[in-house]
């Protein structure tokens, strides 16, 4: 889909937002579209990390040149590179590609006639498995949290440590070790299997993205799930975190891969049993047992967890 680019007015408006602020903005390698005028951005085939440049990096003219000063050493690799330019207007995600020069002062890049909104990536559900977490501990109030399966971990089955990228298992071994002291300390772990996945989401190194809208809150990830307990991932953006030893009523859905419109719900409520954080108390593992669940549907997650959990 083509994307359109902001009016003259809203160019306008946006560039002297820019240079009365000095926003931060990040900085993204990108390759610029075959036609500089459909506003498509086309990512490198590597991974790579947005560089975020803070207000004291940055010095924008007048003109629209951003003049970066004193800037992070990983900016260097993009001179002479177009990349795409990320920032927040009034909490609305704006981006631009431009090529990032290299002047007296230091690197530069020129804002373009062109600046686009972020969009929201489409979302595409992948699994036969979600939740609702009732934010409020009223199950007819309005504050209700969506929780899905977090992205890469396998629902129902054993827990591996051979799951974890070998580049953050260092990281994630000094987590098991604090979290089985602070486990056992608690006595509510259980067998502790779960520590895995909490160690696995806890020592991620996930890139802050720009979004189409800023302080949006995002779904919970699930982490783990038995007949016992489930754990959610989240992070601490101000407006929602889950609190140790709070109840939360909770809505368990199951789909059918071969017929999606057949689903059945489990009415459950679960405590916050243990909060887990990573070392900068950005993300946060809440585990929790369930302390209203009827035995029907216990028996039913249970089979769910054991039938994949040894094969």
């Amino acid at each position: 889909m083509e994307h359109k680019p902001l009016s003259g007015i809203e160019r306008t408006i946006v560039l002297q937002y820019l240079i009365d602020g000095n926003v931060p903005v990040t900085v993204t390698p990108a390759e610029m579209p075959e036609n500089p005028d459909d506003g498509k951005i086309h990512p490198l085939s590597s991974a790579v990390f947005p560089v975020a440049l803070k207000a004291e990096h940055i010095s924008i003219l007048k003109e629209g040149i951003i003049l970066l000063k004193n800037p992070p050493q990983s900016v260097a690799q993009y001179k002479g590179r177009n990349v795409r330019v990320e920032f927040y207007f009034n909490r609305v995600g704006l981006y631009f590609s431009t090529e990032m020069k290299e002047v007296k002062s230091g690197p530069a890049l020129v804002i373009p006639n062109d600046i686009f909104r972020i969009e929201d990536a489409p979302s595409v559900q992948r699994y036969d498995f979600s939740a609702v977490l009732h934010y409020s501990g009223n199950p007819d109030g309005s504050m209700t949290l969506p929780c899905v399966p977090a992205d890469g971990f396998s629902l129902f089955s054993r827990p591996a440590w051979s799951s974890i990228p070998l580049e953050q298992q260092h990281s994630a071994k000094k987590y098991l070790e604090r979290f089985v002291t602070q486990a056992r300390e608690s006595g509510k772990a259980g067998n502790g299997l779960q520590l895995v996945n909490i160690c696995r989401y806890l020592a991620a190194d996930v890139p802050e993205r720009m979004e189409a809208v800023q302080g949006r809150v995002k779904p919970f990830g699930i982490l783990f799930v038995n007949h016992e307990r489930i754990v959610f991932g989240y992070e601490q953006n101000g407006a929602v975190s889950l609190e140790q030893g709070t109840e939360y009523p909770l809505k368990l859905s199951f789909s059918l891969r071969e017929t999606p419109s057949i689903t059945r719900d489990i009415a459950a409520a679960c405590k916050v049993d243990i909060l887990y954080g990573d070392d900068a108390r950005t993300r946060f593992c809440a585990d929790c047992t369930y302390s209203s669940l009827q035995e029907e549907d216990r028996r039913f997650l249970y089979e769910k967890a054991t039938s994949t959990l040894f094969l």
